[in-house]
Formats: structure tokens, C-alpha cells, sequence
């Protein structure tokens, strides 16, 4: 400190950690450190200096250590998603291909509206070295590296080329990742001789400081043309999405819902808004849906949707519903609340609520909520009857009803790419509010395993006693599995379970479904494999430290599950399941793939002219 006190002498990485390190956020009138700690894996790129920095923290910022750098990405977004975005982590990589690895984390956090911090190493600014190990030299621009390549999937984007920057560039980040609206990623890239560089930093710039996250109002005139819209509703209908729990808006939502007897659905991210049992609740919607919700979408007049981008597999690449329907959509982002000509109301999901309830005297018609009720009540035969064990072959949606019957109503259920999202969406009944993370806004095969530890992180702060379980595909096992490893290394206990179908299956599903025979996708058809076999995921993840079975059937994963929620350790739990049968069949709107407008292959003609057929209901954009 200088002697005026009033400047601390210190490295840039220095003053990136103990800023940090004092920023705080108050939840539920509790104070929580902001940045709940980091991933990381170090380099020549961030281990000299920003390890020297995080050393001496390492009781306020917790770092764990990764196994790569995309799995680190991925269970920050776990961790964010566990906290409501209202808490973050950072992750840590070093120059080259050690920070290129976080790209794929970065587009998952950004297409599904996470906070996340990358403090990620970058060649030297005074370039009297270069080129160095790990560099990406660009022949014409000299400043342009592999860092860059994050600008596209980064709300913000900085590289710090002078001490003093961080003062500027660090509550900015903070603020992006704290937005409602503009909520995502923030990338710093650091120089490694600029992050040992120094400077006399402000004292008060290193005070604490508690966040909060901001509430938008809504705009009057909007909330008075939603009003009217609904006033003259017949047939309305609420599609609640992911924002909704990011505002705490639930019991709005529902009370909303409950005044004026609206029937409600739900998008993937907004999977546990409503328990199972809720008579308004009629199910999810869209591709991934139930007959029930997709039942009423098509004849709904006036729908409000609540915290949700509308991405094609909620909105049946824009099928689901009536052509001269009215879309309501309320949204913190201005961006998200004006899609297909929605009457916007952007502001915060609890505060619209709460004036569009005020602003409106209106009931539903009771012949509609009566239809869509029984719609609800056909869809959960048909879960009752597909997730039931019977003389049929294994099947994703049998594991998930043994599962949902056996699990803790506050147990948080993880998917992410793959069948398994489908199967849980459609057939997964929610226990509690908030408890399912099924990862679809990027789709990202590897977030199961990864995704798991870092809601596990983030549930242990809060609900030691409560597991987190995870549903894996083989495909996905073996794109991403090291974080079992390191969830028996940190204590994090997970139940993982491996439902192995032999390959890439609902991959092969939609090649056959448009005509194309099997090819590449499931081991058994890919012509460079003379003979297939299967891994042993019981042998491997015991390698790992957990504790592992293999199941032979339903009945055999009940009682290992049981086993798995007694133990104290990360259990995997493997099951075998058929590759073309026990597909949840119903409840699947049309979905636009690109398919061969001609082809040798009759098959593959005909598919393309029947997968075309629903295209006549496709709204323009209106």
C-alpha cells in the first residue's frame, strides 16, 4: 500500500482474484460470496500468475481441479443453473488449445443464458518473445489469436493489455452476468506478461460489495395491449419457460394461472414450474411434448408465453399452433419478447405478472380448461403405461419411472443431449419446483456427467442431504466422463445412470425416420468397426474411484438405486436398452430437418415429401 493509503501496489492477476474475492449478492435476504469459486486446469499460460493469485484465496474462491477444459465449462453452467444464475463460477484455462477447449462450454452457456466467468491466458502484448509456444500466428493482424474466437459466443468479451483495465473491465463483466436480459458468458482474455504486471490500484476499488439482481418494471402500454389480448381470449393458454424460476416468478405464475383458470404448459428449460398433480398443469409442449399440451396449442387463441426463447423444439419449428394466434410474451430480454410478432412486455416475469393480474378482470372459459384437462388426463395414462416394466424390451422412459418413483422430491435430475432429454421432458413428473435440468438449449452431448458435478457443487452449499442424479447415454459417457473422477476426488457425490444403447441411437432414429438406412451411428452399422463391442462402464468408472453396477432389467435398477441413495460415494448404475424399441412414441410435434429434396434412394424420396407435408402449417413469422 502506498503511503497515502489510498493505493495498494499489486499484479494484474492479483487484483483480478481479491476484487473477486469481495464481491457479494444477497438472496433471500442472505449474503452469499458472487462467485461461489472456479474451475481449473493450469498452464504456462495462467499458472505463474493467476495461480500465485488464487493460492492465496483459496478458502474464499474454493478451485477445483478440472480434467478438461470443456467439462469445467459445463459444470459452471450446472452450477449456475443450481443457483438461478443469481451465483456463478469462474474457469481457468491456460493459452492455446487449453482455453480453445472451453469454446463449446462458452456456446452452451450462451445459448442457454448462463453466467460464467473465463479468465483464460493469451500471448504476450509486448510480442518480444513471439511466436510462442501455443500461439495461433495470423499472418495479416498480429492481434488477432485463438481468443477471438470467443467474441461470438461471449455476451462480454475483453482482453486486458494494461493493469489499469480491470477496474473498468471487471465490473462490466460482473454486470453482464447479472443482467436478466443480456445474462451469459463473460470472457477475459489475460496476457501472461500482463498479468504479472503491476500497478497501484484504488484501495476502494477492492471494498465489498453486494449485488443484487435487478427488476425490471414493465412498460404500462404493454402491459395495458396484454390485457386487452386476453380480455378477449376464448381459448387461452400460458407456456411457462426456464425464466420463470430465474425470477422467482413460480408462485406468480401459478397464482396467475389459478386466478383466472388458465391451463398451462411447459417448455424444456421450464420442466418443473408446476408439480405433476397441478390441474392446470397439461403438460411439456412442442417436439420433446404430450399430447395433451400440444392437444390445446393448436387451438389455443391468445397465448402467453413467460420466460421463454421460443426455440423450435417448444414451438414445433413454429407448427404447434393456430396461424392467427396471438402471442403474448413476457420477457426481461427485449430480443426474446418480440419474436413472431409477440406483443411484448419486457420486464421481469414477477413484476409483469403481478400487473398483468392487476389489470385484468377474466376467467376462462370452463369447457376449455375441461378439454384440456382430460387432454392431461389421456397423456398420463399413456406415461403410467410407457414408463411401466411389463414383458417389454429396456427402455430410456423405464429407467426414468423407476427413478421418479423412488428418488426424494427435492433430488435435482439432470439430461442433456442425446434421446435422453426427450424421454425425461415427456415422461419425468415432477416431484418439486426447480429439480429438473435438462439441457436443451444447446444440446451439448458431455454436459450430463460434467453439468451433474457442478449442480452438485452448487446443491451441497444448500441441500447437502439431497442427490443430484444424472441420465447418461453411452454415446455421451464416452464423449465426456472424467468428471466422475473428479466428483469422488472432491466428496460431490453423484448417481449417474448409463443407459446403453449400443451407439448413437435417436441419432440413427431420425436417419431412419427420413428414409436413410443405418449408417454410422449405432456400433453395429459403421463399416470401419469389423467388430463391434461395448465398453464395460461398470470396470471403467470404478477405475474412476466410483461405485459401479450393471442391472439386467427395471426391477434390478430399483434396488441398485436404492443402494446408490444410501451410499456416500458417486454410484453408477449401467443398464442396458434397446435401440429401436421403447421410444416414447406420442406427443411429438413436427420438427424441421433438413432432408434430400432427391435421392437414388426411394425411400429417402418418399421420406422427404411426407416429412414436408406439415410444412403448410408453419407460421411465417407472424
Amino acid at each position: 500500500m502506498s503511503a497515502q493509503h489510498d493505493t495498494v501496489y499489486m499484479t494484474t492477476a492479483q487484483a483480478i482474484i481479491r476484487w473477486l474475492s469481495n464481491q457479494f449478492i444477497e438472496i433471500d435476504g442472505q449474503e452469499y460470496r458472487l462467485c461461489g469459486g472456479g474451475f481449473g486446469i493450469f498452464g504456462h499460460g495462467n499458472v505463474t500468475c493467476l495461480g500465485e493469485a488464487l493460492n492465496s484465496v483459496r478458502e474464499e474462491l474454493p478451485l477445483y481441479r478440472g480434467q478438461n477444459e470443456q467439462s469445467m465449462g459445463f459444470a459452471a453452467a450446472g452450477y449456475a443453473k443450481q443457483w438461478l444464475r443469481q451465483r456463478f463460477m469462474f474457469c481457468t484455462a491456460s493459452a492455446g488449445p487449453g482455453t480453445a477447449n472451453l469454446l463449446t462450454a462458452a456456446g452452451l452457456a450462451h445459448a442457454n443464458r448462463l453466467p460464467m466467468l473465463m479468465l483464460c491466458g493469451d500471448t504476450f502484448i509486448t510480442r518480444l518473445p513471439d511466436p510462442v509456444l501455443q500461439q495461433m500466428e495470423n499472418y495479416n493482424d498480429p492481434t488477432f489469436g485463438v481468443n477471438d474466437a470467443f467474441k461470438p459466443v461471449s455476451r462480454y468479451w475483453d482482453r486486458i493489455t494494461h493493469p489499469a483495465q480491470v477496474i473498468q473491465s471487471l465490473p462490466a463483466a460482473i454486470a453482464t452476468m447479472l443482467d436478466p436480459g443480456d445474462c451469459g458468458p463473460a470472457f477475459l482474455g489475460l496476457p501472461q506478461d500482463v498479468q504479472g504486471w503491476t500497478y497501484d490500484y484504488p484501495v476502494k476499488f477492492f471494498e465489498k460489495k453486494v449485488h443484487r439482481i435487478r427488476r425490471q418494471s414493465p412498460d404500462a402500454d404493454e402491459i395495458a395491449d396484454a390485457a386487452a389480448a386476453i380480455a378477449g381470449a376464448k381459448r387461452p393458454m400460458i407456456i411457462a419457460g426456464g425464466g420463470v424460476q430465474y425470477s422467482k416468478a413460480v408462485t406468480e405464475l401459478t397464482n396467475f394461472a389459478e386466478k383466472h383458470q388458465i391451463p398451462v404448459v411447459e417448455t424444456i428449460a421450464g420442466r418443473a414450474n408446476m408439480l405433476a398433480t397441478h390441474p392446470l398443469n397439461i403438460g411439456p409442449i412442442g417436439v420433446t411434448g404430450s399430447d395433451s399440451a400440444n392437444a390445446i396449442a393448436e387451438q389455443a387463441d391468445v397465448i402467453v408465453a413467460v420466460g421463454t426463447r421460443l426455440q423450435d423444439f417448444t414451438t414445433g419449428s413454429w407448427t404447434a399452433f393456430a396461424k392467427d394466434a396471438q402471442f403474448i410474451s413476457i420477457n426481461a430480454a427485449r430480443h426474446d419478447a418480440g419474436k413472431h410478432m409477440s406483443l411484448p412486455v419486457v420486464g421481469d416475469a414477477k413484476k409483469s405478472i403481478r400487473a398483468l393480474t392487476q389489470a385484468i378482470d377474466y376467467t376462462a372459459s370452463s369447457d376449455w380448461l375441461s378439454l384440456a384437462q382430460e387432454e392431461r388426463r389421456k397423456w398420463d395414462a399413456y406415461v403410467a403405461e410407457n414408463v411401466s416394466h411389463g414383458n417389454r424390451p429396456n427402455s430410456y422412459a423405464q429407467a426414468i419411472g423407476v427413478v421418479n418413483e423412488l428418488c426424494d422430491t427435492r433430488d435435482r435430475v439432470v439430461a442433456a443431449a442425446g434421446g435422453l432429454p426427450a424421454e425425461v421432458t415427456a415422461n419425468w413428473r415432477t416431484l418439486d419446483i426447480g429439480t429438473v435440468d435438462v439441457e436443451f438449449g444447446f444440446s451439448c452431448m458431455g454436459y450430463e456427467i460434467a453439468g451433474a458435478w457442478g449442480a452438485r457443487i452448487a446443491q451441497s452449499e444448500r441441500e447437502p442431504d439431497k442427490d443430484t442424479i444424472t441420465f447418461c447415454g453411452d454415446g455421451s459417457y464416452m464423449m465426456l466422463n472424467s468428471d466422475i473422477y473428479s466428483s469422488v476426488l472432491s466428496r460431490k457425490k453423484m448417481i449417474v445412470l448409463v443407459l446403453d444403447n449400443g451407439g448413437f441411437a435417436v441419432i440413427n432414429k431420425l436417419q431412419n425416420n427420413t428414409g436413410n438406412e443405418s449408417f454410422n451411428n449405432l456400433l453395429a452399422d459403421c463399416p470401419t468397426i469389423p467388430e463391434p463391442f461395448g465398453v464395460d462402464f461398470t470396470a471403467h468408472a470404478a477405475s474412476m474411484g466410483a461405485t459401479s453396477e450393471k442391472v439386467a432389467n427395471p426391477a434390478e435398477l430399483a434396488e441398485a438405486f436404492k443402494r446408490a441413495k444410501a451410499s456416500d460415494k458417486t454410484y453408477v448404475i449401467v443398464m442396458d436398452v434397446d435401440a429401436y424399441d421403447g421410444w416414447t412414441t406420442e406427443g411429438h410435434t413436427w420438427w424441421e430437418v433438413g432432408t434430400p429434396h432427391t435421392s437414388a434412394d426411394e425411400n429417402v424420396r418418399n421420406a422427404h415429401v411426407e416429412w414436408e407435408t406439415t410444412r403448410e402449417k408453419q407460421r411465417k413469422g407472424i
